[in-house]
């Protein structure tokens, strides 16, 4: 809300411009995936928005973020492991610390 202004006549002039904003109560959690990883809101205030047929979702609220975990492919582990000359349970460590990075892993091994 705009400080200083009657709620009143606020929520009427929303209406005369077509737009509706409705809370949702009750939310225990919202997570947002993306390929990097996921922005977990464990406490968020959500409205929902809609003005001339747009339909807004509005999170208020501070995120945590969780990194994805890297999917490591048995053929990159096979190659780490071959050219680092260690076990596949090694190469697969180094593959997760270094997050896929092959040439990383193999470095790492290799020294």
């Amino acid at each position: 809300m705009i400080p200083g202004m009657n709620p009143r006549k606020m929520k009427q002039m929303m209406k005369q411009l077509g737009m509706d904003i409705k809370p949702i109560e009750d939310v225990q959690e919202i997570v947002i995936t993306t390929p990097k990883g996921r922005y977990v809101f464990d406490q968020a205030e959500v409205a929902i928005m809609k003005m001339q047929g747009t339909v807004t979702w509005q999170i208020t609220g501070e995120p945590r973020f969780e990194e994805a975990e890297a999917v490591i492919p048995d053929e990159d582990v096979e190659l780490v492991a071959g050219q680092a000359h260690v076990t596949p349970e090694a190469a697969k460590a180094a593959l997760v610390e270094t997050k896929g990075d092959i040439a990383e892993a193999i470095l790492r091994l290799s020294s």
